[in-house]
């Protein structure tokens, strides 16, 4: 079973279609007992960082995905949602995150030449680094996902797994252990987002 969290932040339905349409069961709830009972959870999100970071903690998500990051289990964050395991972000301002990622979101203008459209909004190619994924077992380097931002990962080397080019190689997908998050849209993503979404189903609880 899996959990999306509701936290007033992100396309929910759309991507508990997804997790449906590859035969994942999945429900959305804000309530914490109900996502500490599932077997792993994803954090969706939209928006601004700092307004996300505020509900998130208001409602007490964000101590339940700390509690359940720590005993092992998958965590998977989407767009926002992954910005927001990073240590911090500088989105109008510096705002804290959970620290689940070792690194900083930073405005995608500050790697990328003068000139190119922000956000970096159309389907990019994933280039797979030389870190092992679990959650990219059922795709190939090359394959093509959809990305909706104005900000990325920086100084987080040592979690991508998958960057993208646009005018400057982008953190496109990190990993460290149990948790992991997509820069880009999974569940806008045709067959490739589906079969990442099943990596992702098929991760076992970390041993911690």
């Amino acid at each position: 079973m899996i959990a999306i969290i509701d936290y007033g932040v992100g396309n929910l339905f759309s991507l508990k279609s997804s997790l449906a349409a590859i035969g994942a069961d999945a429900f959305v709830s804000g309530d914490a007992a109900e996502i500490e009972k599932a077997d792993k959870i994803i954090l969706p999100g939209v928006g601004a960082f700092g307004d996300a970071a505020k509900k998130l903690r208001d409602c007490g998500m964000a101590d339940v995905l700390l509690k359940e990051a720590a005993k092992g289990k998958p965590i998977m964050g989407i767009c926002l949602g992954m910005q927001l395991l990073f240590d911090k972000s500088f989105e109008y301002g510096e705002h804290e995150g959970l620290g689940l990622i070792k690194g900083e979101i930073r405005p995608i203008s500050e790697m990328i030449p003068e000139g190119l459209k922000i956000p970096h909004i159309g389907w990019n190619a994933l280039q797979f680094t030389d870190k092992p994924s679990k959650l990219f077992r059922y795709i190939k380097d090359g394959d093509f996902v959809y990305f909706v931002h104005s900000y990325a990962g920086a100084n987080c080397e040592e979690s991508i797994i998958a960057k993208s080019e646009y005018g400057a190689p982008l953190c496109a997908a990190v990993e460290n252990g149990n948790v992991c998050g997509c820069q880009f849209h999974p569940e806008k993503s045709g067959d490739v987002g589906l079969s990442i979404l099943r990596g992702f189903c098929d991760m076992e609880v970390e041993v911690c």
